[in-house]
Protein backbone atom coordinates (compact mmCIF):
# COMPACT_ATOMS: atom_id res chain seq x y z
CA UNK A 1 0.00 0.00 0.00
CA UNK A 2 3.10 2.26 0.33
CA UNK A 3 4.09 1.50 -2.65
CA UNK A 4 0.88 2.55 -4.56
CA UNK A 5 0.79 5.87 -2.11
CA UNK A 6 3.75 6.74 -3.76
CA UNK A 7 2.44 6.25 -7.07
CA UNK A 8 -0.63 7.82 -6.99
CA UNK A 9 -2.01 9.11 -3.72
CA UNK A 10 -2.86 13.10 -3.57
CA UNK A 11 -2.15 13.64 0.07
CA UNK A 12 -0.88 17.48 0.05
CA UNK A 13 -2.15 17.99 -3.07
CA UNK A 14 -4.54 20.71 -3.55
CA UNK A 15 -7.07 20.55 -6.66
CA UNK A 16 -9.84 22.85 -8.05
CA UNK A 17 -12.36 21.42 -9.68
CA UNK A 18 -15.22 23.65 -11.64
CA UNK A 19 -18.40 21.90 -12.36
CA UNK A 20 -18.69 20.47 -9.36
CA UNK A 21 -22.08 21.11 -7.78
CA UNK A 22 -23.72 17.93 -9.98
CA UNK A 23 -22.79 15.53 -12.22
CA UNK A 24 -18.98 14.01 -13.50
CA UNK A 25 -17.45 16.96 -11.69
CA UNK A 26 -19.31 16.15 -8.20
CA UNK A 27 -17.46 12.41 -8.55
CA UNK A 28 -13.98 14.23 -9.85
CA UNK A 29 -14.23 15.66 -6.41
CA UNK A 30 -14.60 12.79 -4.75
CA UNK A 31 -12.19 10.89 -6.14
CA UNK A 32 -9.84 12.96 -5.61
CA UNK A 33 -10.21 13.27 -2.05
CA UNK A 34 -10.53 9.58 -1.97
CA UNK A 35 -6.69 10.06 -2.95
CA UNK A 36 -6.27 12.44 0.05
CA UNK A 37 -6.17 15.57 -1.88
CA UNK A 38 -7.63 18.48 -0.48
CA UNK A 39 -10.29 20.33 -2.74
CA UNK A 40 -11.54 23.38 -4.14
CA UNK A 41 -15.11 23.31 -5.35
CA UNK A 42 -16.54 25.81 -8.39
CA UNK A 43 -19.41 26.39 -9.52
CA UNK A 44 -22.49 28.45 -9.67
CA UNK A 45 -24.72 26.75 -7.08
CA UNK A 46 -23.31 27.52 -3.68
CA UNK A 47 -25.90 25.31 -1.69
CA UNK A 48 -24.73 21.79 -4.05
CA UNK A 49 -21.35 23.08 -3.32
CA UNK A 50 -22.32 23.21 0.35
CA UNK A 51 -23.31 20.14 0.49
CA UNK A 52 -20.78 18.03 -0.93
CA UNK A 53 -17.93 20.39 0.86
CA UNK A 54 -20.01 18.68 3.99
CA UNK A 55 -19.61 15.30 2.59
CA UNK A 56 -16.06 15.50 2.18
CA UNK A 57 -14.71 17.38 5.65
CA UNK A 58 -16.70 14.16 7.00
CA UNK A 59 -14.62 11.95 5.00
CA UNK A 60 -11.28 13.88 6.58
CA UNK A 61 -10.81 16.00 3.45
CA UNK A 62 -10.00 19.65 3.50
CA UNK A 63 -12.48 21.98 1.59
CA UNK A 64 -12.63 25.59 0.19
CA UNK A 65 -15.98 26.47 -1.27
CA UNK A 66 -15.79 29.28 -4.17
CA UNK A 67 -18.57 29.70 -5.66
CA UNK A 68 -18.76 31.10 -9.16
CA UNK A 69 -19.86 31.61 -12.88
CA UNK A 70 -16.79 30.42 -15.09
CA UNK A 71 -17.79 32.61 -17.62
CA UNK A 72 -16.48 35.96 -15.93
CA UNK A 73 -12.68 36.11 -15.69
CA UNK A 74 -13.54 37.65 -12.62
CA UNK A 75 -15.15 35.18 -10.44
CA UNK A 76 -12.37 32.69 -11.99
CA UNK A 77 -9.64 34.90 -10.35
CA UNK A 78 -11.29 35.34 -7.05
CA UNK A 79 -12.00 31.86 -7.00
CA UNK A 80 -8.37 30.98 -7.03
CA UNK A 81 -7.46 33.64 -5.14
CA UNK A 82 -9.95 32.11 -2.33
CA UNK A 83 -8.87 28.52 -2.61
CA UNK A 84 -5.40 29.07 -2.78
CA UNK A 85 -5.47 31.61 0.31
CA UNK A 86 -7.54 28.74 2.32
CA UNK A 87 -5.86 25.68 1.32
CA UNK A 88 -2.44 27.01 -0.37
CA UNK A 89 -1.03 26.71 -3.90
CA UNK A 90 -3.39 24.67 -7.09
CA UNK A 91 -1.34 21.52 -8.08
CA UNK A 92 -3.75 20.13 -9.86
CA UNK A 93 -6.74 21.44 -12.18
CA UNK A 94 -9.97 19.57 -13.38
CA UNK A 95 -12.07 22.10 -15.77
CA UNK A 96 -15.75 20.01 -15.39
CA UNK A 97 -17.84 22.63 -16.53
CA UNK A 98 -19.95 22.15 -19.36
CA UNK A 99 -23.44 22.56 -21.04
CA UNK A 100 -24.89 21.04 -24.15
CA UNK A 101 -27.76 23.17 -25.52
CA UNK A 102 -29.85 20.54 -28.08
CA UNK A 103 -31.15 22.01 -31.27
CA UNK A 104 -30.64 20.51 -35.04
CA UNK A 105 -27.27 22.09 -37.23
CA UNK A 106 -29.63 23.74 -39.03
CA UNK A 107 -32.19 25.57 -36.14
CA UNK A 108 -29.31 26.26 -33.94
CA UNK A 109 -29.59 29.39 -32.11
CA UNK A 110 -26.25 31.60 -31.94
CA UNK A 111 -27.12 31.80 -28.56
CA UNK A 112 -26.96 28.62 -27.58
CA UNK A 113 -23.95 28.16 -29.17
CA UNK A 114 -22.10 31.38 -28.28
CA UNK A 115 -23.25 29.45 -24.13
CA UNK A 116 -21.94 26.29 -25.17
CA UNK A 117 -18.54 28.03 -26.37
CA UNK A 118 -18.00 30.22 -23.55
CA UNK A 119 -18.88 27.14 -20.88
CA UNK A 120 -16.86 24.56 -22.17
CA UNK A 121 -14.32 26.17 -23.97
CA UNK A 122 -13.42 29.67 -23.21
CA UNK A 123 -13.84 28.84 -19.58
CA UNK A 124 -11.39 26.17 -19.61
CA UNK A 125 -8.74 28.09 -21.17
CA UNK A 126 -9.19 30.84 -18.96
CA UNK A 127 -9.02 29.09 -15.65
CA UNK A 128 -6.23 26.75 -17.09
CA UNK A 129 -3.84 30.25 -18.26
CA UNK A 130 -4.74 31.64 -14.69
CA UNK A 131 -3.43 28.03 -12.87
CA UNK A 132 -0.61 27.79 -15.30
CA UNK A 133 0.71 30.96 -15.03
CA UNK A 134 0.96 30.29 -11.26
CA UNK A 135 2.48 27.11 -11.64
CA UNK A 136 5.48 28.26 -14.07
CA UNK A 137 6.04 30.77 -11.98
CA UNK A 138 6.71 28.63 -8.80
CA UNK A 139 8.13 26.14 -10.87
CA UNK A 140 7.19 22.90 -9.29
CA UNK A 141 4.60 21.74 -12.09
CA UNK A 142 1.67 20.37 -11.89
CA UNK A 143 -1.70 18.51 -13.78
CA UNK A 144 -4.21 19.93 -15.70
CA UNK A 145 -7.22 17.65 -16.67
CA UNK A 146 -9.99 18.54 -18.84
CA UNK A 147 -13.34 17.27 -18.87
CA UNK A 148 -14.15 16.67 -22.55
CA UNK A 149 -16.28 14.05 -24.39
CA UNK A 150 -16.31 11.77 -27.13
CA UNK A 151 -18.70 14.39 -29.23
CA UNK A 152 -14.83 16.30 -29.09
CA UNK A 153 -14.17 14.11 -32.95
CA UNK A 154 -16.97 11.65 -33.39
CA UNK A 155 -20.18 12.83 -34.38
CA UNK A 156 -23.25 12.05 -31.77
CA UNK A 157 -26.18 9.88 -32.80
CA UNK A 158 -28.01 9.98 -30.16
CA UNK A 159 -28.36 13.85 -29.67
CA UNK A 160 -28.18 17.21 -31.74
CA UNK A 161 -25.52 19.20 -30.34
CA UNK A 162 -23.39 21.02 -32.52
CA UNK A 163 -22.60 23.90 -30.25
CA UNK A 164 -21.42 21.55 -27.96
CA UNK A 165 -19.51 19.25 -29.99
CA UNK A 166 -17.50 22.17 -31.43
CA UNK A 167 -16.11 23.51 -27.89
CA UNK A 168 -15.34 19.90 -26.95
CA UNK A 169 -13.40 19.55 -30.31
CA UNK A 170 -11.81 22.87 -29.58
CA UNK A 171 -10.89 21.57 -26.20
CA UNK A 172 -8.99 18.37 -27.48
CA UNK A 173 -7.15 20.69 -29.56
CA UNK A 174 -6.42 23.00 -26.52
CA UNK A 175 -5.34 19.95 -24.19
CA UNK A 176 -2.74 18.94 -27.17
CA UNK A 177 -1.75 22.61 -27.84
CA UNK A 178 -0.74 23.31 -23.44
CA UNK A 179 0.63 20.26 -23.17
CA UNK A 180 3.19 20.96 -25.83
CA UNK A 181 3.63 24.39 -24.87
CA UNK A 182 4.16 23.49 -21.23
CA UNK A 183 5.91 20.21 -21.10
CA UNK A 184 8.90 22.35 -20.00
CA UNK A 185 7.36 23.51 -16.91
CA UNK A 186 6.48 20.06 -15.67
CA UNK A 187 3.05 20.36 -15.94
CA UNK A 188 0.66 17.86 -17.79
CA UNK A 189 -2.27 18.45 -19.52
CA UNK A 190 -4.63 15.81 -20.27
CA UNK A 191 -8.19 14.70 -21.02
CA UNK A 192 -10.63 12.72 -20.28
CA UNK A 193 -13.73 11.72 -23.12
CA UNK A 194 -16.44 10.10 -21.43
CA UNK A 195 -19.43 8.48 -23.05
CA UNK A 196 -22.51 8.26 -21.59
CA UNK A 197 -22.99 8.39 -17.96
CA UNK A 198 -26.34 9.57 -16.03
CA UNK A 199 -25.93 13.07 -15.26
CA UNK A 200 -28.15 15.95 -15.04
CA UNK A 201 -27.43 16.09 -18.63
CA UNK A 202 -29.06 12.90 -19.72
CA UNK A 203 -31.59 11.76 -17.78
CA UNK A 204 -35.12 13.28 -17.83
CA UNK A 205 -36.16 15.21 -13.95
CA UNK A 206 -39.56 14.11 -14.06
CA UNK A 207 -37.93 10.33 -14.06
CA UNK A 208 -34.60 10.37 -12.31
CA UNK A 209 -33.79 8.23 -15.65
CA UNK A 210 -32.22 8.31 -19.15
CA UNK A 211 -35.28 7.70 -21.46
CA UNK A 212 -35.79 4.72 -22.53
CA UNK A 213 -35.90 5.27 -26.06
CA UNK A 214 -32.23 7.32 -25.98
CA UNK A 215 -30.89 4.67 -23.85
CA UNK A 216 -31.66 1.90 -26.43
CA UNK A 217 -29.32 4.19 -28.76
CA UNK A 218 -26.87 4.84 -26.06
CA UNK A 219 -25.99 1.05 -25.68
CA UNK A 220 -26.61 0.43 -29.24
CA UNK A 221 -23.35 2.41 -29.77
CA UNK A 222 -21.51 0.83 -26.99
CA UNK A 223 -19.63 -2.11 -27.33
CA UNK A 224 -19.91 -2.70 -23.37
CA UNK A 225 -23.84 -2.24 -24.71
CA UNK A 226 -24.40 -0.46 -21.65
CA UNK A 227 -23.49 3.36 -19.90
CA UNK A 228 -20.99 4.43 -17.65
CA UNK A 229 -21.65 3.71 -13.75
CA UNK A 230 -20.42 5.82 -10.85
CA UNK A 231 -16.78 5.07 -9.99
CA UNK A 232 -15.77 4.32 -13.46
CA UNK A 233 -14.39 7.42 -14.46
CA UNK A 234 -12.06 7.87 -11.49
CA UNK A 235 -9.19 5.53 -11.83
CA UNK A 236 -8.67 7.24 -14.99
CA UNK A 237 -9.08 10.29 -13.18
CA UNK A 238 -6.49 9.67 -10.19
CA UNK A 239 -3.70 8.47 -12.65
CA UNK A 240 -3.87 11.70 -14.57
CA UNK A 241 -3.72 13.28 -11.62
CA UNK A 242 -0.83 11.08 -9.79
CA UNK A 243 2.83 11.41 -9.51
CA UNK A 244 3.18 8.33 -12.21
CA UNK A 245 1.81 10.13 -14.95
CA UNK A 246 4.69 12.59 -15.03
CA UNK A 247 5.34 11.25 -18.65
CA UNK A 248 1.62 11.52 -19.75
CA UNK A 249 0.64 14.25 -21.54
CA UNK A 250 -1.11 15.74 -24.41
CA UNK A 251 -3.44 12.72 -24.13
CA UNK A 252 -7.22 12.33 -24.91
CA UNK A 253 -8.46 9.18 -22.28
CA UNK A 254 -11.53 7.78 -23.64
CA UNK A 255 -13.80 6.07 -20.75
CA UNK A 256 -16.39 4.93 -23.15
CA UNK A 257 -17.14 1.32 -22.69
CA UNK A 258 -15.48 0.97 -26.55
CA UNK A 259 -17.57 3.15 -28.06
CA UNK A 260 -14.57 4.70 -30.10
CA UNK A 261 -12.73 1.30 -30.80
CA UNK A 262 -16.18 0.61 -33.73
Amino acid sequence: MKDLEALFGLTDKVALVTGASSGLGSEVARALAKAGASLGLVARRKERLDSLAAELVERGARCCVAPADVTRTEDLTRALDRIEAELGPVEILVNGSGIAPLGRAERHAREKWDAALAVNLTAAFELSQLVGQRMIERGRGGRIIQITSLSGWLGNPVHRLVGYAASKGGLNSLTRQLAVEWAQHGITVNAIAPAYFPTEMTIDPRTGEVPPEQRERMETFTPMARLGRPGELESALLFLAAPASSYVTGVILPVDGGWSAW
